[in-house]
């Protein structure tokens, strides 16, 4: 199964494909985490890479396809099937993504789109910490670590992601909602769309999703 996750941040696309990678065995390629790793790396590329996420702005559709492109080509585990999580963004991504897939005869099943409302995005990001050495999320009213500002798997510092700030979550939404409607109707064109309601917590999404692909 091949699956695009679509939703605004903070909509709960982490929790679907935790969701999916235990109940569905789907590896999960988030395009977010290869971009902190080039982040991380400390590269001219990185650092160009980080000043755009931090204004809330999106990497460019060549940059990212090429990431995802290799990542598909070269990882042996996908051949199990795979979520795509902040991959197509834009129209020309997912039409790229249907060029790279077409090539490997192996289409995509569908997309998954996750909506929900602003104020319990806002709560979600702005509330999230994240594990400096192993990545673990938690939040500090939904989901608080044992010890404030420890990671509860190995120890390492949590902190707050520069760009889950209120002002860059706002404008990041405005940048999703105005190059992501058009991937909605891209895949709602083909049949292809599916709606999860990112309101829901975890057992309930767990119950709404195993309904969907039932």
């Amino acid at each position: 199964m091949r699956v695009v996750l679509l939703g605004p941040p903070g909509a709960g696309k982490g929790s679907l494909a935790g969701l999916l990678k235990d109940q569905y065995h789907l590896a999960h390629i988030s395009t977010g985490d290869m971009l902190r790793e080039e982040i991380k790396k400390g590269t001219p590329l990185g650092a160009q890479i980080k000043s755009l996420i931090t204004q809330g702005a999106l990497v460019s559709d060549e940059l990212v396809t090429k990431l995802v492109e290799q990542r598909i080509a070269h990882d042996p585990d996908l051949k199990k099937g795979y979520m795509l999580d902040g991959f197509p963004r834009t129209v020309k991504q997912a039409q790229d993504l249907d060029g790279i897939l077409a090539k490997a005869n192996v289409p995509l099943d569908f997309a998954l789109n996750m909506e929900a409302d602003p104020g319990l995005i806002l709560n979600r990001l702005t509330g999230r910490r994240v594990c400096r050495t192993c990545g673990a999320l938690f939040h500090v009213a939904n989901k608080p670590p044992l010890s404030p500002g420890v990671c509860d798997i190995c120890g390492g510092e949590l902190y707050l992601r520069s760009d889950d700030n209120e002002e860059t979550i706002k404008a990041r939404m405005q940048v999703y909602h105005e190059s992501t409607q058009p991937i909605i109707d891209y895949y709602a064109k083909q049949h292809k769309l599916k709606k999860l309601d990112g309101n829901l917590e975890t057992a309930e999404l767990g119950q709404s999703l195993a309904a969907m692909l039932k």
